[in-house]
């Protein structure tokens, strides 16, 4: 999403044709996707373009949670798929109730219920921990030609580690961006958010989330993450294939940044180059105290 004006121009379309009111919209959050406050407590969600397949399985997993009795963010029951506005699709969304961000504790007990569902009958697809990864790469303007190579060949490494993963827990259904923000914790109820990348693949990539949270960013403390494995009832940590997984977060994380220095060096060079040179092995062990970036 380029800016505010370019989203709310995209909503005003998206809004009348759904025959819902634009006025008094209020940016919630306006990044690669944006979220914005409709009246009678409605969100509308605009999508990168390119990312109907996703939001179309968003809307599937969000209905599907909702039968298996696990609190789930709810689509507007009228509006069955997304809507094409400019190439961005469209989605609506009943708003939560009053609620706080959830922690690593909250998403746990919802992940081990996740895991522990069948497999649905509608398209999920498999998880791919390396998707974008290549264009980020390529196109992340503050590295020399030596840094490039060198994640072009940390990529190439780490796909070949995927390809003989060790193995693990049966693969099910994944949440594919399970920390705790992605969950919403009211008096009542927790519920659990945001299924752009839901797919079919091993329970552990959503573990390793919180793992990395604690091991490599420091911003899980010791305490949280006993609480967080104590909630599932397993740690991701003591598995065989926990550092090629690690390892891919990483990566993901350290492309991320560097895809914002591209577009504002000012504020996020710094830290994206931290990423780097840490994941080379000039910072020492971790946790390497992570800035989030975003």
């Amino acid at each position: 999403m380029t800016n505010t004006d370019d989203s709310h121009a995209l909503l005003l379309k998206a809004c009348a044709a759904a025959g819902l009111s634009a006025e008094e919209a209020e940016p919630i959050r306006i990044g690669e996707n944006a979220l914005w406050r409709l009246r009678h407590q409605v969100v509308a969600r605009i999508g990168r373009p390119g990312q109907w397949d996703a939001a179309v399985r968003e809307l599937a997993v969000s209905r599907w949670l909702r039968a298996c009795e696990i609190p789930a963010v709810r689509p507007l029951d009228h509006l069955r798929e997304p809507l094409d506005v400019d190439g961005s699709p469209v989605t609506f969304w009943h708003e939560l109730p009053e609620h706080r961000p959830g922690t690593a504790a909250d998403i746990a007990p919802l992940l081990r219920r996740l895991h522990e569902l069948p497999i649905p009958d509608f398209p999920l697809g498999r998880l791919d921990p390396f998707v974008r990864l290549s264009a980020r790469i390529d196109g992340a303007a503050t590295l020399d030609n030596e840094q490039r190579q060198w994640l072009r060949n940390r990529l190439a490494d780490l796909q070949v580690a995927w390809a003989s993963l060790p193995a693990g827990r049966p693969a099910s259904v994944i949440h594919g961006d399970a920390w705790g923000g992605n969950t919403a914790f009211t008096p009542t109820t927790v519920y659990l958010l945001d299924f752009e990348r839901t797919s079919q693949g091993p329970p552990e990539w959503d573990l390793t989330a919180t793992a990395v949270g604690h091991t490599t960013f420091g911003t899980v403390s010791d305490q949280q993450y006993a609480a967080f494995c104590d909630a599932y009832g397993a740690d991701v940590t003591t598995w065989a294939g926990y550092e090629i997984l690690r390892d891919i977060r990483e990566l993901r994380v350290t492309c991320f940044a560097l895809q914002h220095a591209a577009t504002d060096p000012r504020r996020h060079r710094e830290e994206a180059h931290y990423r780097l040179a840490c994941i080379q092995g000039r910072h020492g062990s971790r946790p390497w105290n992570w800035t989030a970036v975003g």
